[in-house]
């Protein structure tokens, strides 16, 4: 996989644009720190590329939520637990 900063990217874009179907994907850095994905697509794919792109995101919002919940000590609540919270979030909603 191929990295460029943003300065390559502005500087050598006709380069990357020529390059990205080859490279199929290029990660973009900025000061050293990766920030984007560049992922060559063609019309026959736009709508699986961005189910699929989709799909990870969503996939990384839940792996981020459970490690939220890991590092609060939510991964160690009993079924008894969940359902006492939900009650009283269903009882303050009702007011």
């Amino acid at each position: 996989m191929k990295f460029l900063s943003v300065r390559d990217l502005r500087g050598k874009s006709a380069q990357v644009w020529k390059e990205l179907p080859k490279e199929r994907e290029m990660i973009v850095t900025s000061n050293g720190r990766p920030i984007a994905i560049l992922a060559a697509i063609n019309e026959s794919n736009i709508e699986e590329s961005l189910a699929a792109f989709r799909q990870a995101r969503a996939a990384e919002a839940v792996l981020s939520l459970q490690r939220s919940s890991m590092a609060r000590g939510k991964d160690k609540l009993t079924m008894e637990d969940i359902d006492a919270q939900i009650k009283a979030v269903r009882k303050q909603r009702n007011r």
